[in-house]
């Protein structure tokens, strides 16, 4: 088809404008010939809004009287039909800022919004636009894509591009974009903060993620920095605000966010806050939270109870006997609660073993401190009997499933050999993960209390016992001749200095995949998108 004569002689008057704007010495003196190039813009010919797509930037800088003319062409040429002229009008835009700096914040802006372009090219232009303008002016470029996050009124779809498009682009190159260091750590943080106070939990997540990966938060970090992330988890959790049984949305926030600070409980952080939250609000009322949602709690407390200190242990200790007399049979039963109890005793053995001499009031114990709140010269034996009978009962009651398990496990075994399809095969593997499971609770139940029934019992407060719902530690591998493997250096019985252990890498990685395995869609919160994501019209995931 014969080109038309008028787009002919726009594109050709274009190449004028650009051919005596590329040759003058003062290229200001040519403002006609700028104002041309502008004009076309509103024109019918494709290819001289594709032209002009390239000229306007290139001699954008040579005309600030038009600058703002001449962003408003360029921004209309990004809404045009045709993609290519979309596709070059955005590949022009960082020519815009690169002798006027003080535009990037404006054009990153506008960039944001287009991230959730379908077509593949055009999204791939944005892409690398905001790269280039991110390594020209790293500060304004985040500033503004953070902007898109943190606004209320910001639109949901554009919102969730800005944060993929940082956890996939901007996040991976933290190291060459983030200079110098120090200072962009901190700049970045604070951006951070500030856009936590509407997010959903992946979103929450995976920024905590990424200030982990920071070098002012991870190994060595100074007690002010590792405490300043504890706090950013608090405020997320709602620590302040009253519980309400019906509030789903709260609960799920408030377990993903205790087992996210497990990993700081390592680094010396303080528990205290979560301990005495779950303590004055959670416990009281467990029984009134469904099903889930309180073996989910339970499982957070016990997890939890390794890093408080003796003074929360002394505070919490009594509800966690209150709930093992609940959830222990005072005899024999054909069943129980048997991971209530697994996370109760943990929990109860971690937590007396920073303040011992608190059981003896609470269950008759007759442990010597020599600190008067030892009470030796009162008369608990009655609390020693109930408790130590519970202790019998459930063993007996574990005893029994155990064998019952045992006998299952056989069965599981046989049905696996006469499977014939994989449907069979497949369900067959899954009863007996769940039957190993159960298992791996009645031997941590026994391990539990089997140490309970003397008068001045040793409380477990180490690593020794590995949580049923946790992966057991992989074991190192047998060496090969003539090398030699070091051990591990176990913690002290006692001590309150916390080691590198079971919740630094893997099985801190489980506990979390588990936090967020939970997570229910659409929460009752108050807050605009719910930490489940649907408060806005979100899916979680």
């Amino acid at each position: 088809m014969a080109a038309d004569p008028a787009d002919a002689a726009e594109v050709e008057k274009l190449y004028e404008f650009g051919e005596r704007l590329n040759e003058a010495k003062d290229k200001s003196e040519h403002v006609g010939d700028y104002e041309g190039i502008i004009a076309a813009v509103k024109g019918q010919s494709v290819k001289a809004k594709q032209l002009a797509a390239q000229l306007i930037p290139r001699f954008f800088k040579h005309f600030p009287t038009l600058a703002a003319d001449a962003m408003m062409a360029q921004f209309d040429l990004i809404e045009e039909d045709e993609l290519a002229i979309r596709v070059q009008a955005i590949r022009g835009l960082p020519l815009l800022c690169k002798d006027t700096p003080g535009y990037v914040p404006k054009i990153v802006d506008v960039l944001g919004q287009i991230l959730g372009s379908e077509e593949n090219v055009e999204r791939d232009a944005v892409h690398k636009a905001l790269m280039s303008l991110l390594r020209q002016d790293v500060k304004a470029s985040l500033t503004a894509l953070f902007h898109h996050i943190e606004r209320e009124s910001e639109d949901n779809n554009v919102r969730e591009k800005v944060i993929c498009f940082l956890k996939d682009k901007v996040f991976p190159l933290k190291t060459e974009l983030l200079r110098p260091q120090d200072e962009m750590e901190r700049f970045v943080t604070d951006l951070v903060k500030k856009s936590l106070q509407d997010v959903t939990g992946l979103e929450f997540k995976l920024f905590i993620d990424f200030l982990k990966s920071f070098k002012m938060f991870g190994d060595g970090a100074s007690p002010e920095n590792i405490r300043e992330l504890i706090e950013i988890i608090e405020a997320q959790a709602d620590l302040d605000a009253q519980f309400n049984v019906a509030d789903v949305d709260h609960i799920d926030r408030l377990v993903s966010c205790m087992y996210m600070a497990l990993t700081f409980y390592t680094k010396g952080a303080s528990s205290s806050k979560f301990v005495s939250y779950c303590n004055k609000h959670i416990i009281p009322v467990l029984d009134k939270l469904p099903e889930e949602k309180r073996i989910s709690l339970l499982k957070t407390v016990a997890a939890s109870s390794k890093y408080a200190s003796a003074q929360d242990s002394r505070q919490l200790l009594p509800s966690i006997v209150q709930l093992l007399r609940k959830y222990m049979p005072g005899k024999k039963a054909e069943d129980m609660s048997y991971d209530y109890v697994e996370c109760l005793l943990y929990a109860f053995h971690h937590l007396a073993h920073k303040t011992p001499n608190t059981t003896n009031s609470l269950c008759g114990y007759k442990i010597v401190t020599g600190q008067p709140s030892d009470r030796l010269g009162e008369d608990f034996s009655e609390n020693y009997k109930d408790f130590t009978e519970r202790l019998t009962a459930t063993e007996e009651t574990v005893r029994q499933t155990m064998k019952k398990l045992t006998q299952g496990m056989s069965e599981h075994n046989k049905a696996l050999s006469a499977a014939k399809t994989d449907e069979a095969k497949s369900n067959i593997k899954s009863e007996q993960q769940k039957t190993t499971t159960k298992l791996r609770i009645c031997n941590n139940i026994l391990s539990m209390t089997k140490p309970l029934h003397v008068k001045t019992p040793s409380f477990i407060g180490d690593d020794k016992i590995s949580l049923s719902w946790l992966e057991p530690a992989k074991k190192p591998q047998a060496s090969s001749a003539g090398s030699s493997v070091k051990r591990p250096q176990s913690s002290t019985n006692g001590s309150n200095t916390v080691k590198k252990g079971r919740f630094d890498g893997g099985n801190q990685n489980q506990l979390m995949n588990r936090a967020f395995e939970g997570i229910s869609r659409g929460g009752g919160s108050n807050r605009g998108r719910g930490w489940g994501g649907k408060g806005r019209g979100r899916g979680y995931r």
